[in-house]
């Protein structure tokens, strides 16, 4: 099975692209199922409703969240009643939603996904991601008998080393562990000693001509005076869709092949995908 992820999609332009471009890059690499990071999606900070359903029509099987979770507040009541949208598993206790879920593939394959918050360098200190993480993965086990084919893990967080931490505690429990957060995708795709493919972050479904999404000129104020003056906002160029797509083999669950995904814009691209059908 192939499993395609996309990093975090950065206001209207990361939106659009999205909108216009998942159908084809789905099938162009044969994707059979699509988790996307959407909580900068709405102006920046969190995802509306309204634009949580352009994401799932786009085609995301499961668009996920982070700490902006309920930024965009109509959000409190759409999670409660759209399973396809998952917000962080360590988040508070009352939180509306659900942190994991188990989905359908093609061909009735099932896929377990779930996403949790860092605590390293994060505003605020969450539940513990580890614990979290260690409940979901035994209580959904991967393989043929156990009737989940696949994992992913969306972990969202700051610190590389809590991410890389976290790869090789779900390390042969999840078919694919991935940082999203911070925006800039990282080189370091690989498939972990025990089967688990691994990246340390996905980067972001935005304009690359910014600064992590926003443009430059706030950002670049704030860094050389140490004085804002207006508010954060979303870049509206050229959007590169970026992420990874891992192909997986059913019996297991494990990975057999991992590739980094950059389609359109300023970055240059990966290498596509090759071999046999999926």
């Amino acid at each position: 099975m192939r499993l395609l992820f996309l990093g975090d999609v950065m206001g209207r332009a990361g939106r659009a692209a999205v909108a216009e471009r998942l159908a084809g890059l789905r099938a162009a690499l044969r994707a059979d199922f699509c988790v996307v990071n959407g909580e900068n999606a709405s102006g920046g900070m969190g995802l509306t409703g309204g634009h949580a359903q352009l994401l799932l029509e786009a085609g995301a099987d499961v668009v996920t969240l982070g700490d902006h979770a309920f930024d965009q507040k109509d959000m409190l009541g759409f999670i409660q009643k759209e399973p396809r949208v998952l917000r962080p598993l360590n988040f508070a206790k009352d939180a509306p939603g659900r942190g994991a879920g188990i989905f359908e593939a093609s061909r009735g394959r099932k896929v377990m996904v779930a996403q949790v918050l860092g605590n390293v360098f994060m505003k605020r200190a969450f539940d513990d991601p580890f614990s979290a993480l260690d409940g979901v993965l035994r209580a959904h086990p991967m393989g043929a008998m156990a009737g989940i084919q696949a994992a992913m893990i969306d972990f969202h967080a700051e610190a590389t080393s809590e991410k890389m931490a976290a790869g090789h505690f779900c390390d042969g429990r999840a078919s694919l562990v991935v940082g999203t957060h911070t925006h800039v995708p990282t080189g370091d795709a690989q498939i972990l000693s025990r089967g688990t493919g691994y990246l340390t972050d996905a980067g972001m479904c935005g304009d690359y001509d910014s600064v992590i999404g926003m443009d430059k000129a706030e950002p670049m104020r704030r860094f050389v005076t140490g004085m804002s003056r207006e508010r954060f906002t979303p870049a509206q160029g050229d959007v590169t869709l970026s992420g990874v797509l891992v192909e997986t083999d059913d019996r297991s669950g494990l990975a057999t092949a991992i590739w980094p995904i950059r389609d359109g814009g300023r970055l240059a691209p990966a290498l596509p995908p090759t071999g046999p059908e999926a």
